[in-house]
């Protein structure tokens, strides 16, 4: 009985799960929100299957989270039993002005259904949210709102945190977008209180990279207020409420550069030769050093090409900062070239448009003349004498050698055969005894890293012909050449013996 029972009962639910008509409700959790907080839309799909649309953006603010959740529930209502499915769609964003969220259209046991629009007001706050009552917030600035390609602009980050307001962790930051733009993180952190604000500012250098017009942001955090609802049975307050705050958003129009130049900004250059004459295949070294105001993040010097000399350089090495509001930059790069003849190394330009003076300079690298010595001849060289009728004669001389053999006598001792067994007896036991012992299992050497041995080698390529010859293979292997074979033992060999010098 009990089982028919059970049997009816999965029969009605299933019946009344199949009478039961889909639905689809859209609601925000307020409607009205302070600029750079976020709201969360929830769309619920009444129904065993519910497809959603691919929402990336609300009315043009982005979608910052998104989660699906079901429910499945049974109820009785006058007697009536009821049984409902459904899922739900949360996304979370941040709107930055009034907005209209619009309908949208959600398949439901392959129906489509579709939800109403919803009004949602936005209310500017004073940037960055000091003294606009606000407990915390983020906003974003940026010094400059056009450029031209390969000029830096300086984007920053204002947290601002109400003071009295207590936290229960540090609150969880996400950095903002920058699509489009060379990042480069300024590592000094401003904090100060203002009003009664506590400030921190974090900063960006950004160099664009192509033309257009980019959205930077929104920057996103979020904050663990301490629950006061919920104390301890000292009074104490303990619990988090969470919270998820977004930044404003910044457009930055990308202009083309006025003229097709190598560097956007004002710099000096400075170069020099360590050698201007050397001894043959000894190498000579190039280093140039360019710096001033400007980026030079996405910037690089292409190797030289000298015909009949070996070329290696080093990555360049490049800093860049803030002095005051202004972006400063160095990059250091050097060259070595190896030759067993004279050559110059060849002058080189690099073009520069200085926006503050609308023009464009040239920094140039000069023309460097390397004398390199001839290789001494071999003073072990044979003298030669011609003779009267055109042959080659040596002064040497031909020995006769059968006048100069040695005959050497040798005893042979005689030796006992009792000690020849002996001696056979002492080497099988020792053979057995060896086969006792566990097997000894060395330990293998560390592998060394190409970079590391480059740089020991390197220092001694003007004494050790073997050395030189292994930093040659190193650099080709290192700028690409897949011929190249390093023998390990060989470099763990000249490594070992310069290391512990």
């Amino acid at each position: 009985m009990m089982k028919k029972i059970i049997v009816l009962f999965t029969l009605c639910c299933s019946l009344f799960t199949f009478l039961a008509a889909g639905s689809v409700t859209a609601e925000v959790s307020q409607h009205e929100v302070v600029a750079g907080n976020t709201v969360q839309l929830r769309l619920k799909a009444t129904g065993k299957r519910a497809e959603f649309p691919d929402i990336q953006e609300i009315d043009g603010a982005k979608v910052l989270g998104r989660s699906q959740t079901q429910n499945n529930s049974i109820s009785y209502i006058n007697g009536k039993m009821s049984n409902e499915h459904s899922t739900s769609l949360i996304l979370t964003f941040a709107p930055e002005h009034d907005m209209t969220i619009p309908a949208y259209t959600v398949t439901i046991d392959g129906q489509s259904y579709e939800t109403k629009p919803i009004n949602v007001k936005v209310v500017k706050a004073s940037a960055p949210g000091m003294g606009s009552g606000v407990k915390y917030s983020l906003q974003i600035r940026a010094d400059k709102q056009e450029v031209i390609v390969g000029e830096p602009l300086v984007v920053t980050v204002y947290f601002s945190l109400k003071t009295g307001v207590r936290l229960a962790d540090n609150p969880q930051y996400t950095k903002p977008e920058f699509k489009g733009f060379f990042v480069k993180e300024v590592n000094d952190p401003k904090a100060y209180i203002k009003g009664d604000q506590q400030v921190q500012e974090l900063r960006y250098i950004l160099t664009p990279q192509k033309e257009g017009s980019y959205t930077v942001g929104p920057a996103r955090a979020k904050i663990s207020e301490v629950d006061r609802s919920r104390r301890d049975m000292f009074g104490r307050f303990f619990g988090a409420n969470w919270k998820s705050i977004a930044s404003n958003t910044l457009t930055i129009k990308v202009k083309p550069k006025p003229a097709d130049t190598d560097l956007v900004g004002d710099f000096t250059l400075q170069s020099e030769v360590d050698h201007d004459h050397v001894k043959v295949n000894k190498p000579v070294n190039l280093t140039v050093r360019i710096e001033g105001e400007g980026s030079l993040e996405d910037f690089d010097l292409s190797d030289y090409e000298v015909d009949g000399v070996t070329v290696y350089s080093d990555d360049a090495k490049v800093e860049t900062g803030l002095s005051g509001s202004k972006t400063k930059s160095t990059f250091v790069k050097s060259f070595a070239f190896i030759s067993d003849h004279d050559f110059t190394i060849p002058a080189r330009t690099i073009s520069v448009y200085d926006t503050k003076k609308g023009m464009v300079s040239t920094l140039e690298i000069p023309a460097y003349h390397i004398k390199v010595d001839a290789p001494q001849q071999s003073s072990a060289a044979v003298p030669v004498t011609n003779s009267t009728d055109g042959k080659v004669q040596t002064n040497l001389k031909q020995h006769d050698t059968a006048s100069e053999k040695v005959v050497e006598k040798v005893e042979v001792e005689r030796v006992a055969w009792w000690m020849l067994l002996l001696a056979f007896m002492a080497g099988a036991v020792s053979l057995y005894l060896l086969q006792l012992l566990p097997k000894f299992k060395g330990r293998a050497a560390s592998p060394f890293k190409e970079s590391e041995a480059l740089k020991i080698l390197y220092a001694h390529i003007n004494d050790d012909k073997e050395a030189e010859a292994m930093v040659r293979k190193l650099y080709a292997k290192k700028n690409g050449d897949k011929s190249v074979i390093i023998d390990k033992k060989e470099l763990k060999a000249l490594v070992e013996k310069y290391r512990t010098r």
